[in-house]
């Protein structure tokens, strides 16, 4: 009897069958002695569908909704269904004894294959491969280390679970919001609260207003020292008349070191990576989104095999995979890493909890590069910035802290004091592997939307880090250009995704997985918008915030279900429980929009009138650039913003005229001419022949006479259309 090893993607299906031997080729499988090795295209199965209960569900009604199965039903997805027909036949072949579920180790992963399951009806025992990279050694090994296929039953409840609670509330409410107010607004149980925390953030921007304040500083011969009332003071005066009769009261005065404190202080090496950690340093430090981010990370572990396994919300690494630590490190060994890297090869590597600690991984360890041989050169620009962070984070976990001396300067001016800080670097431990780069502690990674508003206000009021002179306390002093500098304090800053997706983290919303994919839909939809490497809320995210349930919005309610989740995937939770709350809440989730009594704008209203009904049209942003969209659903008349050019002349100016679309069928207009011809019913639109020619210049002729253009220029005017009238671009 052969096993049936099923993959998530051909690309995966491929190296496995390689590994396995199983080398014949077939259209939708690879075959061998063993091992029948076949994949899914992401989802071969799918929820059903509304309409798949109930025809009459195909046209939204809010009368209808809400629409809640009491059983939940499945359905092959159209598009790949010939993927699916294949692995059907494949499960029913007689000399298959088993079924080796060989998705990605996770949550979707373990959806991808139930359901496909489900559907074929498989009754014969099926094994798990659980593996977190994609080299030959860990295929092989995961092949022989198989785990019992219903050890992952819980995994699969959760993700039933999290399907059917995101199909419930986001398409309910989705149609209730778009039906009631005929036009395009989605809602979901995660997306909606993240809005709610870019909306939150506009609104503290909007409210904010800019208080004046003032500091005042002495260069004291080499290093510079800042007013402050005492320890606790943060050196801020909010009266103009104050700071001057500081700086007044200071000049001629004899200063003198009251205080001189040196602490050596040190800076662990930030925690491994686990994916949103890594997407948060890339926004930073790259400028990548999320989504790039987990685009081009899932490249270097499939198809590179560089990377262990990517949707990982862990940063500690498990006790057995410390014998591999110096492989790993001899594998990555070459180009810039190779002075960094091998340094820690001739001796024994310092392991410590804060490296491996089997308590805090859950599924999967932490983002490290694997066992493989890196072939830089092979890699693209983005998979090598990416890849470079991966490694440079990896070698630090065994070098030691960056330590400083940092030294605290108190002066007294009279009755004044005035403070300094400085530091001497004395090891640069972890921080050699970034040379000049900013700090990667700790204390980065806090979450910017609590620490971002207060930072920013008094930046200005921080006491400057810079390099201190050898002082003694009692040796005197003098100070030199005592100065009151003017500030404002400063309104918080729009979210990056890298603070979102801190903030979506801290409140539990969404899993690494899925994160950037909430960031996305939101940018698709067109509620939010990148601006500069900000996340901005549109027109259309500021009204759909306010039209949804308040209960949505909150973040509490969404961590709160995905607390229950994780709790259910642990075997503590009860799926059913948890459905039927889900259940209620979708149903008073319609309620509300339906006895709601507020109004909807389009914010993207042009003057366009649509063809078709005359409605105002509106402005959407598509994949192949903006579209004008009719808001009337019955009509659904679109067109591009732009229209596309056509080969046809303008008889006026020569410019190549738009071609569109109206009730009498497709026309040609010159919009700064606003000159209208229509296209002739061969579809030539009489733009070349002799006719074409002869009609052009007569227009030219008639245009040159009732328009005072001047004899030389209109004379040009025809001859250019004569010459090229026929030509097209």
């Amino acid at each position: 009897m052969k096993s049936l090893v099923l993959a998530e993607k051909p690309s995966v299906a491929k190296e496995i069958a390689r590994v396995l031997g199983a080398n014949g080729k077939q259209k939708s499988w690879y075959e061998g002695p063993n091992y029948v090795v076949t994949w899914a295209l992401g989802h071969l199965v799918e929820l059903a569908e509304p309409e798949d209960y109930d025809p009459t569900y195909k046209t939204w009604r809010l009368e209808d909704l809400p629409i809640i199965p009491g059983e939940m039903k499945l359905k092959v997805i159209r598009e790949t269904s010939h993927q699916y027909k294949a692995v059907a036949q494949l499960c029913k072949r007689p000399d298959i004894g088993e079924l080796i579920i060989a998705t990605d180790a996770g949550r979707e992963g373990e959806l991808v294959a139930r359901w496909i399951m489900e559907l074929v009806h498989w009754r014969k025992p099926f094994k798990r491969l659980w593996i977190s990279s994609q080299t030959d050694k860990a295929i092989r090994e995961g092949f022989q280390k198989l785990k019992p296929g219903r050890d992952y039953d819980r995994l699969y409840m959760s993700a039933v679970c999290r399907a059917e609670a995101d199909w419930l509330v986001g398409l309910n409410v989705t149609r209730a919001l778009t039906s009631k107010y005929n036009a395009q607004l989605a809602a979901g149980r995660v997306q909606t609260p993240t809005l709610a925390m870019v909306m939150e953030r506009e609104r503290e921007i909007a409210g904010f207003r800019p208080v004046p304040y003032w500091t005042v500083t002495a260069d004291f011969g080499g290093f510079t020292a800042m007013w402050r009332k005492d320890d606790r003071h943060d050196g801020r005066l909010y009266d103009k008349a104050e700071a001057e009769a500081i700086v007044a009261r200071i000049r001629g005065k004899q200063a003198v070191a009251e205080q001189v404190r040196t602490t050596e202080r040190m800076e662990l090496h930030p925690l491994a990576y686990d994916l949103t950690e890594l997407q948060r340093d890339a926004n930073k430090r790259l400028g990548f989104s999320a989504k790039m981010t987990s685009n081009v990370l899932q490249r270097l572990y499939e198809q590179h095999k560089l990377v262990t396994y990517p949707r990982t919300d862990s940063r500690y690494l498990t006790s057995d995979m410390a014998p591999t630590f110096k492989s790993r490190l001899e594998s990555v060994a070459t180009g810039p890493y190779a002075p960094l890297a091998r340094p820690l090869l001739r001796k024994p590597l310092a392991v410590t909890k804060r490296i491996v600690d089997d308590s805090k991984v859950s599924d999967h360890h932490a983002i490290i590069p694997t066992e493989q041989y890196v072939q830089l050169g092979a890699l693209s620009p983005d998979e090598r910035r990416l890849y470079d962070l991966i490694v440079r984070r990896f070698i630090s976990l065994f070098y030691g802290p960056s330590r400083y001396d940092e030294t605290s300067l108190v002066i007294r001016a009279g009755d004044d004091r005035f403070y300094a800080r400085g530091y001497v670097q004395k090891e640069a431990g972890w921080k050699e592997l970034y040379g000049s780069l900013p700090s990667f502690a700790e204390e980065d990674d806090e979450d910017e939307t609590e620490n971002d508003k207060a930072s920013q206000e008094s930046r200005a009021a921080t006491l400057p880090s810079q390099r201190l002179p050898e002082l003694k306390p009692g040796q005197k002093l003098e100070a030199k250009n005592t100065r009151a500098g003017e500030y404002q304090t400063k309104p918080p800053s729009r979210h990056t995704e890298a603070s979102l997706l801190s903030g979506m983290e801290k409140r539990g919303l969404g899993t690494p997985a899925t994160r950037a994919d909430v960031i996305e839909k939101l940018l698709h939809t067109d509620t939010i918008e990148r601006g500069q490497n900000r996340l901005v809320p549109t027109g259309k995210g500021k009204q759909l915030i306010e039209l949804v349930a308040e209960d949505l919005r909150s973040p509490d309610l969404t961590a709160e279900w995905e607390r229950e989740l994780e709790r259910i995937a642990q075997g503590k939770g009860d799926p059913k429980a948890f459905m039927a709350g889900i259940r209620t809440r979708a149903a008073g989730l319609v309620a509300e929009v339906k006895t709601s009594g507020k109004e909807y704008k389009p914010h993207n209203l042009t003057h366009s009138k649509c063809p078709d009904c005359g409605e105002r049209m509106m402005e959407t942003k598509g994949k192949r650039g903006k579209m004008l969209v009719c808001p009337n659903r019955e009509c659904g008349f679109r067109r591009a913003a732009e229209p596309s050019l056509s080969g046809r002349r303008c008889p006026q100016c020569h410019k190549r005229m738009e071609i569109h679309d109206g009730k009498a069928g497709k026309y040609f207009q010159c919009r700064p001419c606003n000159v209208v011809e229509k296209l002739d019913t061969d579809g030539s639109g009489g733009g070349g022949g002799k006719a074409g020619r002869k009609q052009q210049a007569h227009l030219a002729k008639q245009f040159s006479d009732n328009v005072s253009l001047g004899s030389s220029l209109g004379d040009a005017l025809k001859a250019a259309l004569e010459r090229g009238g026929d030509k097209q671009e």
